[in-house]
């Protein structure tokens, strides 16, 4: 399936660009001069790149990540890619950073406070290396004294995940089992009832020694 100039103009545009790019600049750039494209037609234009790629079994696919587009290697060709430039191979992320990473995307824009308040824990190093591996940026600061930053997922996060946009992501589990706060407080709440209990037998006691005391007397 041959491209049309259109769709070879994005598909270089985005070869070009070595990441993604907005819809709204993908419009600007296919446009003639002052009169951008429809954001609809950008659309229309990247869809039918993709079926161009795929049907002639190219090595890239032109990814759809919410608002923008990128051309990524299939994953097929990963280890070739990998040995060609000698690209050593990812660590997996630990059980902290994913963790951190669960938090932050079905919360965001958080601060690290957020993160160690859920977590409980310390958790600045891990957001730092979650930054540096593209999978974290800064969101801006929080108007409040000392103007914490606060972190958001990128669109490498979304491609490493694969994933269109924030909305796929999977509902968060939910459980029969009740809420450890929940039992904590029931628990403080049937102590305090004893610790009550108690108090008022001890006053019992102590207006019965005294009653005694008198009629004694």
């Amino acid at each position: 399936m041959a491209l049309d100039f259109m769709e070879a103009a994005l598909e270089a545009v985005l070869f070009a660009a070595g990441e993604p790019v907005e819809e709204e600049r993908l419009a600007q750039a296919l446009g003639d001069g002052e009169h951008p494209l429809e954001i609809q037609q950008v659309r229309d234009i990247a869809g039918r790149l993709m079926l161009a790629l795929d049907d002639s079994a190219s090595g890239i696919r032109l990814v759809n990540l919410g608002t923008s587009y990128q051309l990524v290697t299939r994953t097929e060709y990963a280890d070739m890619i990998k040995a060609a430039l000698e690209i050593k191979r990812n660590t997996p992320l630990s059980n902290a950073a994913m963790e951190t990473l669960t938090i932050i995307a079905y919360n965001q824009p958080v601060t690290k406070g957020f993160v160690e308040r859920v977590r409980g824990v310390d958790s600045g190093s891990v957001v730092n290396t979650l930054v540096e591996r593209g999978l974290l940026e800064e969101a801006g600061r929080i108007e409040v004294p000392g103007r914490p930053v606060t972190y958001r997922t990128t669109a490498h996060f979304l491609r490493a995940f694969g994933l269109q946009s924030l909305e796929d992501l999977p509902p968060l589990p939910t459980s029969a089992e009740p809420d450890l706060f929940d039992m904590q407080t029931e628990e403080m709440d049937a102590d305090e009832a004893s610790e009550e209990n108690a108090s008022e037998m001890e006053m019992d006691n102590l207006e019965t020694i005294e009653s005694d005391g008198t009629a004694g007397e």
